[in-house]
């Protein structure tokens, strides 16, 4: 039984980041840690696309997505629950915008918008103590450009 995993890449990647500037001081962390991680993987191009907010992220992956320049998106962003039931909406909506793009588009749509109860919580997911989840956003974008190049 043939067993498919992900692999070094033999040839370059072109990847898009959608970054939401609400919350920046959070969303800002996760580019500069994707950007950061970015330079581990030779030869790869990578386009930044900066949004109001994370309700606009699925909007622009899914334009970046159709125009056929990329290998994979990833969606960067902080949703902070405040004291209304938003935080339910936006975070609902952009999960199921960002599925959607990614099973329309046959390219990977990365999640890494946090969804955090507080800004503590955020912080502690860009370098504190629960990891960097902008690092940990582009490999899984390479591990999954991987897999999928190997089932084509």
């Amino acid at each position: 039984m043939p067993v498919i995993t992900e692999k070094p890449l033999t040839s370059p990647a072109r990847l898009a980041l959608v970054v939401s500037r609400f919350n920046e001081e959070i969303t800002s962390k996760l580019l500069a840690g994707a950007e950061q991680r970015l330079e581990a993987y030779a030869g790869t191009e990578a386009t930044v696309v900066w949004v109001p907010g994370a309700i606009e992220i699925p909007l622009l992956a899914q334009r970046l997505a159709k125009s056929g320049n990329y290998d994979a998106i990833i969606a960067l962003g902080a949703v902070i629950r405040g004291e209304t039931s938003h935080y339910d909406y936006v975070c609902q909506q952009v999960s199921d915008g960002c599925q959607k793009v990614a099973l329309d588009s046959n390219i990977p749509v990365i999640f890494g918008v946090l969804t955090t109860d507080d800004e503590v919580q955020a912080l502690a997911r860009v370098g504190g103590n629960h990891g960097h989840k902008g690092v940990e956003a582009v490999d899984v974008a390479f591990a999954m450009i991987s897999v999928l190049r190997q089932l084509i």
